[in-house]
C-alpha cells in the first residue's frame, strides 16, 4: 500500500515517521498535516494533536498513522489522558511495535520522576551522559549514586576484605588489587609500582585487618563467605557457591551488593522466583538505586510478569533517562502489553462511527488497566475499591462506563473531550501521594509504599543523622571497642603519629619507622629486607588510619600530637639545645659538603629538616670534651639519599659560636651556645681598621695570583674564587667574605685555624693572617 510520510517525531536524535495507512482517502488534507508539523518542530504540541484530531474526524475509517501522530503530540503535550486513547485506538488497528511508544514511555518516566521522586528530569542525567549509550555508570552498577563510607573499598564498594595499603597511601582490598588491572590509584592518580607489568608482591595491613575484624565481626564474617561463593561461582560450581551467599546474606541481609550479587547468581540457575524476591528487598534498601530496579524487571521478565516488570523499568527510565538500554526494554514490554491485549480479540473493525452503534465500540481493555494500575492506584484503595477496578461485564455504552474507550471516526475526538475519570486521566496528573506512591511488589502483599528519600529527609534531618552515625554512609560499632591500645606505634608504644605502613604491612610512627632504618635496613617486627623501600623513601602516611584516628581518638591525637609539637619546639631551639657534628673545620659564608652515614647523624640531619631550622653546629673533635669549645653553624642547602639510606649534605657556614655546656641526644652531641659578634671600631681605630684590611687583602690577594696553576684549580674548584674586598668590614658580625675564605684554603693546622675563629676583634685577626701569609709567602719553593 502506498503510504505518505508526514508528521515527525525526534527518537534518541533520529528521525522517525508515522506513516499514513490511508494516505489517499477523502478528507486527509495534506496543507493542515504541514502544518501539524510546522506546529510539532515550534513546541506547540496541542494545536499538533488539534490538527491531526480535525483530520481523524473527517474520516470514514481511522488512520493508524494519524492515530500514533496525535498519540505522540497529547504526550507531549502532557496531556497523558487522551493519549492512552489514541494508541489504544492506534493498537486496534495494528500491532504497536516498540519503537511507536518511545515518547509515552518517556513522558510516564518522566512524569514518575518529577512528581513521584522530585527529582529533576534534565538534571537527572537526560542528555548529559558521561557513561557511554547505555547509561552505564564507569564502576558498572548502572549508574548507582551512593556514598561510600569510611571502611569501604573504593574499588568494590564493599567493606574492607584483607586491606592492602599501597605507596601512596591509600587501601583497597587485596583481592580488589589483584583482579583489576589497576595502574594508578583510584584517589590520587598516582601509578602505582608494579613488576613485569603486576603490582608488587601485596600484604595485608596487620592492624587495619585486626580492627576491621573487631569494630564489624559479623560483617567482615560475612565478606568472607561473599567472596568464597565469588571464587565457586566463578569456577561454575553454583549450587555450592549459593551456599555461601545465603551464609552471607543471613549475617548481613541487609548488604544491597550481597542481594545484588544473590539476585544474578538466582538468575543464571533460572531461580526466577527467588532473583524477584532478592530484587525486591534489594530495592526496599536502595529505592533510588538503578539497577535494583533494573534487575527486579529482567527477573520479573523472565518469569513472564510483564505488567509487573514493566513498571520497574518506568522506575528505571525515570531515575536515568539517558540509560538507552533500558528505555528499549520498557517500549518493548509496553508492547507485548499491547499485543497481549488486542491481539487475537473476537472483534469486529468498525468502519464508521454509526455502523454498529454502541456494540462495535472501543472499550479500553481490562488486561491494559490492570498493567498500568499500580502506577496510579490511590493510596488505601484496593483491588476491589480502586478507581480503575474492572469487571469482565460486556462492553457498555460510555453513558455508563468511565473505562470505554471512543469509536473510531469523529466520535473519538468529541468522546476524548468528555471523558471522567479514565485511567489516563490519572496517568496524567500522577501526583505524589501522602504516603508515596504505591506499587505492586511480589511476596510483600496488595501493595508496597515506595518512599524516595530525596523527598523524606529535610536538611536539618540529614546533619542529626549524620552526627548520630558512627561513620558516614551508616555502618556503625560500638564506640567502646575502639581503644587506643589499637592503635599502638609497637616501637614507641604510644599513639600512632603520622603511622605508615611498610611493603611487609606493618604500621609504625613515621619518626620511629626512620630511626630504625638509619640503624637497619629491615622492618623491626618481621625483620624482612626494606632495602628497596628505604632507597625509594616512600613514608606515605597511611591515610585510611589517620582518618579514624582523627574521628574516633581526636582527644588522645591531640595529646600525642601536644607532645610531638613540644619535642619539635625543644629540637628547634638553637641556643638552648644545638645539635653537633662532630668532624671538620667550617666557616662563615663557606661552603661545607658532608658526606653523612652514621646511623646518629642521619637522625640529627632529618630532624634539623623537620624543625624547619636545617642548621646544625660543625665542631672538630676534642680527646677530654669530646668537641672542641668553639665552632661554626651550618645551614642545609640540599641533601641528596643513596638507596642505603647514605646522603650527601650541601651546607654552607652561617655564624660563629662558643660552647657553653655539652650534651648528648639520642646518640649525637648536642650543646646549649652563645654566637660570638665581632668588637665593633669608631674613629681613628676605625681608620687604622680600614688600611690593615686593604692592606692584607692586597696581600692575600698577590700570594693567591703567584700560585702554581694546578694549585690554583684544586682551590677554585673546592672554593671558588677569592671574594671581592668588602667596602665595609663590619658590616657582619663575623667580618669580611674574603678573610673566611682564605683561612680555609691556608695550610694552616685546624687548631690554629680554630684560634683565629675564636677571635671577636677583626683587627687581631687580620694580623694573625698576615703573620701567616708572611710565613708561607717566605717558605714556598722558588
Amino acid at each position: 500500500m502506498k503510504t505518505m510520510e508526514t508528521g515527525i517525531r525526534s527518537h534518541q536524535g533520529e528521525l522517525f515517521v508515522h506513516p499514513l495507512t490511508n494516505p489517499g482517502a477523502t478528507g486527509i488534507c495534506p496543507e493542515m498535516l504541514e502544518v501539524a508539523e510546522e506546529a510539532n518542530r515550534a513546541g506547540d504540541f496541542n494545536l499538533a494533536a488539534e490538527i491531526y484530531s480535525s483530520q481523524l474526524a473527517d474520516l470514514q475509517q481511522p488512520d493508524r498513522g494519524l492515530c500514533l501522530r496525535k498519540a505522540d503530540c497529547l504526550c507531549r503535550a502532557g496531556r497523558i489522558s487522551e493519549a492512552l486513547d489514541s494508541y489504544c485506538t492506534a493498537a486496534n488497528l495494528g500491532k504497536l511495535r516498540p519503537e511507536e511508544l518511545s515518547f509515552l514511555v518517556e513522558t510516564i518516566a518522566r512524569t514518575l520522576c518529577e512528581k513521584e521522586l522530585g527529582i529533576p528530569w534534565r538534571l537527572n542525567g537526560h542528555g548529559n551522559s558521561s557513561s557511554g549509550e547505555d547509561g552505564v555508570g564507569s564502576d558498572g552498577e548502572c549508574g548507582e549514586d551512593e556514598t561510600l563510607d569510611l571502611f569501604s573499598c573504593r574499588l568494590c564498594k564493599c567493606l574492607l576484605h584483607e586491606p592492602t595499603t599501597v605507596e601512596c597511601g591509600h587501601t583497597f582490598c587485596k583481592r580488589c588489587l589483584e583482579n583489576n588491572s589497576v595502574k594508578e590509584c583510584i584517589h590520587c592518580k598516582q601509578q602505582l609500582n608494579k613488576k613485569d607489568g603486576l603490582l608488587n608482591d601485596l600484604r595485608l595491613n596487620v592492624v587495619l585487618s585486626s580492627l576491621l575484624d573487631k569494630l564489624f565481626a559479623t560483617e567482615s564474617k560475612a565478606r568472607t563467605f561473599w567472596i568464597e561463593g565469588e571464587v565457586l561461582w566463578k569456577k561454575q560450581n553454583v549450587s555450592d557457591a549459593l551456599e555461601k551467599y545465603n551464609a552471607a546474606v543471613d549475617l548481613v541481609p541487609s548488604s544491597g551488593r550481597l542481594l545484588c550479587q544473590r539476585a544474578e547468581l538466582h538468575m543464571e540457575m533460572r531461580n526466577f522466583s527467588q532473583a524477584v524476591q532478592d530484587a525486591n528487598s534489594l530495592c526496599r534498601i536502595k529505592p533510588l538505586w538503578t539497577k535494583a530496579h533494573y534487575l527486579k524487571a529482567m527477573a520479573l521478565s523472565e518469569a513472564g510478569r510483564n505488567d509487573e516488570a514493566l513498571q520497574e523499568y518506568f522506575v528505571c527510565v525515570a531515575l536515568k533517562p539517558d540509560w538507552t538500554k533500558v528505555k528499549l526494554e520498557a517500549q518493548k514490554v509496553l508492547s507485548d502489553v499491547f499485543s497481549s491485549v488486542f491481539e487475537n480479540r473476537d472483534m469486529p473493525t468498525p468502519l464508521h462511527p454509526l455502523q454498529g452503534r454502541v456494540a462495535t465500540r472501543l472499550i479500553k481493555p481490562p488486561a491494559l488497566l490492570r498493567s498500568l494500575r499500580p502506577l496510579t492506584q490511590k493510596p488505601g484503595s484496593s483491588s476491589q475499591d480502586s478507581e480503575f477496578s474492572v469487571t469482565k461485564s460486556a462492553p457498555v455504552d460510555d453513558s455508563s462506563s468511565r473505562l470505554s474507550a471512543p469509536s473510531p471516526g469523529k466520535s473519538e475526538h468529541a468522546a476524548g473531550e468528555g471523558r471522567t475519570n479514565s485511567l489516563a486521566s490519572f496517568l496524567a496528573a500522577l501526583p505524589a501521594p501522602p504516603g508515596g506512591l504505591k506499587r505492586k511488589h511480589s511476596g510483600d502483599g496488595p501493595s508496597a509504599i515506595f518512599n524516595p528519600p530525596s523527598k523524606l529527609l529535610r536538611p536539618d534531618e540529614e546533619s542529626r543523622l549524620k552526627t548520630t552515625d558512627a561513620v558516614c554512609g551508616g555502618r556503625t560499632f560500638p564506640a567502646e571497642l575502639l581503644d587506643s591500645g589499637d592503635m599502638e606505634c609497637s616501637l614507641c608504644m604510644r599513639l600512632f603519629y603520622e603511622p605508615v605502613a611498610t611493603p611487609c604491612g606493618h604500621t609504625f610512627c613515621l619518626k620511629c619507622l626512620e630511626r630504625c632504618l638509619d640503624h637497619n635496613s629491615n622492618c623491626p617486627l618481621c625483620k624482612e629486607n626494606l632495602s628497596e623501600y628505604l632507597a625509594t623513601r616512600g613514608y606515605n602516611k597511611t591515610l585510611l588510619m589517620e582518618e579514624v584516628l582523627q574521628r574516633y581518638l581526636g582527644d588522645e591525637l591531640a595529646e600525642r600530637k601536644k607532645i610531638h609539637e613540644e619535642e619539635m619546639k625543644e629540637l628547634s631551639n638553637l641556643n638552648q639545645e644545638v645539635p653537633i657534628f662532630v668532624c671538620t673545620m667550617a666557616f662563615p659564608t663557606i661552603p661545607c659538603p658532608l658526606h653523612v652515614f652514621e646511623p646518629r647523624y642521619r637522625l640529627m640531619i632529618r630532624r634539623s629538616m623537620e624543625t624547619g631550622t636545617k642548621q646544625f653546629g660543625m665542631c672538630i673533635a676534642d680527646e677530654l670534651k669530646g668537641f672542641a669549645d668553639y665552632g661554626c653553624m651550618l645551614e642545609v642547602r640540599d641533601v641528596k639519599f643513596f638507596p642505603d639510606g647514605r646522603s650527601v649534605v650541601d651546607t654552607i657556614g652561617v655564624s660563629r659560636f662558643k660552647v657553653l655546656s655539652h650534651g648528648q641526644r639520642d646518640g649525637y652531641n648536642t650543646a646549649k651556645i652563645e654566637y660570638l659578634e665581632d668588637q665593633k671600631m669608631e674613629g681613628e681605630a676605625l681608620e687604622d681598621l680600614l688600611k690593615l684590611h686593604d692592606s692584607v687583602y692586597e696581600q692575600a690577594n698577590n700570594w693567591f695570583t703567584s700560585l702554581k696553576d694546578n694549585m690554583k684549580s684544586q682551590i677554585l674548584s673546592h672554593f671558588g674564587h677569592l671574594p671581592s674586598k668588602d667596602p665595609d668590614p663590619q658590616g657582619s658580625p663575623s667580618g669580611p667574605a674574603w678573610y673566611w675564605w682564605l683561612l680555609a684554603v691556608l695550610p694552616l693546622e685546624n687548631r690554629a685555624q680554630l684560634t683565629i675563629l675564636a677571635m671577636t676583634s677583626l683587627k687581631d685577626r687580620l694580623i694573625a693572617i698576615r703573620r701567616v701569609l708572611i710565613f708561607v709567602t717566605r717558605k714556598r719553593p722558588r
